[in-house]
């Protein structure tokens, strides 16, 4: 496999299986070297603990970058998740225009809401930063909530095959034609994720596991963007990270004190063993 160099933008969670402590090993695993820039540090993630610290790094970012480009390291990728203001948005966007390699690839996670309704924090103004960055990326992997919001189409919880057929030409009209819509179902025994490519549209369909857990979509987003980086095609990247959620989410049922993330960690084998195969 090649070795490849990405950069991965998100916030570390120091205890909780999300974002930055899901993505380093997990793109490491897939035989990258991968680099981080913390957004910001929280004591846990927010989704169920309380009086959690939080500290803002977005200060910090402009200066890190200008260390880097004074040591002239460049990457082959950027790979961005939460991003927690408009603001950190543009100083991303800046990395992403002047510290790729020629042809360097960006995956953006527009993590920003689900269920129908915008994380706690952000407001119409996040949105439409976070449309610039999707403009820029050659990926985008967002659900269905987050879709809607990006593209204005309006969000049903309730939906048809030609409702996400119409919804993905709206969103690729931001100028990224390589979508992963995640948490796509069209019966209550299965979901799955719908890949759109240059207009193209495949859709990869899973049981559906009765119970939600925190860290999923990093786990997704990470294991696709190592697939594919990987050399996998678009579509088979798509379908190894898929697998490989399912199974950390399998590996976690049955142990209910631990409701704060996915034991990815004990699938990571078989994430290995499905890029060797």
């Amino acid at each position: 496999m090649p070795y490849k160099r990405v950069l991965t933008i998100q916030d570390i969670s120091c205890v909780g299986q999300c974002s930055l402590t899901v993505a380093l090993p997990v793109l490491s695993a897939c035989g990258l070297e991968t680099c981080i820039l913390p957004s910001a540090v929280l004591s846990t993630h927010t989704g169920g603990f309380t009086g959690f610290t939080f500290r803002d790094l977005t200060d910090d970012i402009p200066a890190i970058q200008r260390h880097w480009q004074k040591e002239k390291i460049l990457f082959d990728a950027v790979y961005t998740g939460y991003l927690g203001s408009a603001r950190q948005i543009a100083y991303v966007l800046d990395i992403i225009r002047t510290m790729l390699v020629p042809g360097g690839r960006t995956i953006v996670d527009p993590a920003m809401a689900d269920n129908g309704r915008l994380y706690t924090g952000f407001d119409s103004a996040h949105v439409d930063a976070m449309r610039q960055l999707c403009a820029a990326a050659d990926v985008l992997l967002p659900n269905l909530t987050e879709a809607c919001l990006l593209s204005g189409y309006p969000y049903r919880e309730q939906y048809d095959e030609a409702y996400i057929d119409a919804l993905l030409e709206k969103l690729s009209s931001l100028g990224t034609q390589r979508i992963i819509l995640t948490g796509v179902s069209f019966c209550p025994e299965e979901t799955g994720v719908v890949v759109w490519e240059n207009g193209q549209k495949a859709y990869y369909r899973h049981r559906r596991i009765p119970r939600g857990f925190h860290g999923t979509g990093d786990a997704y987003a990470s294991a696709f963007t190592g697939a594919w980086l990987q050399g996998r095609d678009f579509y088979n990247a798509a379908k190894i990270a898929a697998d490989f959620t399912v199974r950390c989410i399998d590996n976690t049922l049955g142990d209910d004190s631990h409701w704060y993330g996915v034991k990815f960690e004990t699938a990571l084998p078989d994430l290995i063993h499905m890029l060797d195969t």
